[in-house]
């Protein structure tokens, strides 16, 4: 198990919690909250080691030339490929839009 920490400029706190996925499913679990103005965190534990640079590039790809709310998100992964993180975070970001 590891627990990388990711950090991205952002705009003012986002509004409201959701949780998107299942951990026990051998998917991931996504759980997003408000944040600390100007900062969108992410913290994510996960069972592959070594694979920091591959969510460093995911998440550089995502929140990179768009002002994102201020969040934090905390991902639970279980394995789960690029493609179906960057479905859990989508669908998370539906659950708190306005």
């Amino acid at each position: 198990m590891e627990t990388l920490t990711f950090q991205f400029p952002a705009g003012e706190p986002g509004r409201g919690c959701t949780v998107v996925g299942c951990v026990s499913s051998g998917d991931l679990e996504v759980l997003i909250e408000p944040g600390t103005a100007g900062t969108l965190q992410i913290q994510l534990v996960t069972s592959v080691n070594g694979s920091g640079a591959r969510w460093r590039q995911l998440f550089q790809r995502l929140f990179a030339g768009h002002t994102w709310p201020a969040m934090n998100i905390d991902i639970h992964d279980f394995g789960a490929t690029p493609g179906v993180v960057r479905l859990r975070l989508e669908q998370g970001f539906e659950e708190i839009a306005p």
